[in-house]
């Protein structure tokens, strides 16, 4: 029986540390080498965010990358990369200021498009990897970037299943949602521009033989990029909550599901301010309980080069 691997990707913030010194180093722009070695794929290279409410914008865009939105671009993976990489999978992901000096929501995914089709966005299926929040960055003082390092090892074994690769073209999507209306009057430099941040994405891959891989896996994704603000657009504590049904062809036995969460709500008393236990349960049994943010902002100060209170 092949293992099944749950998605669950509608909801908790994967945030690295913001110190550069604490990541794995980046080699060369399109550093690629055999799979029994480390390999870095630079997928995005400073790709230019806009405005994200305005019209797409028509300006040139890398090879091979296409520009969904002005708030999103997608790569496809080719097979040299595909098969080069190993079974221990990091991704970094580096924002660069721009004329956006507020925290934006921001993601990675992957869009698994039908073999040798036209990337369609609609129809892609879509698979949130990696979630975080920019900094309040004014562009010109330092530091003028940060780095997100995420641990994906369970993506590795997606990318290099041979049943997946060939139903699919897999490709890889950033998402950074900004806009530059604050800046526009507030930074020095932005007046008139409508440009938000730089994204960089590094791929970074070894093998492990400690590590074990799955001869062979089945995808099922629940959900992707929801929000859990049914109670009127709020995050009222017990009155916030998300159901999802899924209804398996044969029983298994090693599913494994993947949470990805965020906690937001502005107002006073939103949960972006007071942090509060989250619940997950499955067949209305309690399996997991956590609180996300994390205990504290402070150590996220520095990258935080605009003042906000």
């Amino acid at each position: 029986m092949k293992n099944l691997l749950f998605t669950l990707l509608c909801t908790a913030v994967l945030l690295a540390s913001c110190k550069q010194n604490e990541l794995t180093p980046v080699g060369g722009k399109n550093k690629q080498t055999n799979a029994n070695s480390d390999a870095t794929f630079r997928i995005f290279d400073q790709i230019l965010f806009y405005d994200g409410y305005a019209s797409t914008v028509s300006e040139p865009v890398p090879d091979g990358v296409t520009r969904v939105s002005n708030s999103k671009y997608v790569k496809k993976l080719n097979t040299t990369q595909l098969k080069d990489l190993g079974n221990v999978l990091q991704m970094k992901v580096t924002i660069k200021a721009a004329c956006d000096n507020y925290d934006r929501i921001a993601y990675a995914a992957l869009a698994l498009v039908k073999k040798n089709a036209i990337y369609n966005d609609a129809e892609a299926k879509h698979l949130e990897i990696g979630r975080f929040i920019t900094p309040f960055m004014n562009k010109n003082k330092k530091p003028e970037e940060v780095p997100y390092l995420f641990s994906i090892d369970n993506v590795a074994a997606i990318l290099k299943d041979p049943s997946i690769n060939a139903d699919y073209d897999i490709y890889l999507e950033l998402s950074v949602f900004g806009v530059p209306y604050a800046a526009n009057k507030e930074i020095a430099g932005c007046a008139g521009r409508n440009d938000t941040f730089f994204g960089t994405v590094d791929l970074l891959s070894s093998n492990n033989s400690t590590v074990k891989t799955n001869p062979a896996v089945d995808l099922e994704p629940m959900s992707f990029n929801q929000n859990i603000n049914n109670y009127n657009n709020t995050d009222v504590t017990g009155k916030t909550v998300k159901s999802i049904t899924v209804n398996l062809p044969v029983a298994v036995k090693s599913a494994k599901l993947y949470l990805i969460t965020s906690n937001h709500g502005a107002n006073a008393g939103g949960e972006e301010y007071i942090r509060r236990d989250h619940f997950v349960y499955f067949d209305n049994t309690l399996k997991l309980t956590y609180k996300p943010g994390g205990k504290s902002c402070e150590p996220y100060r520095p990258a935080n080069t605009q003042g906000n209170g």
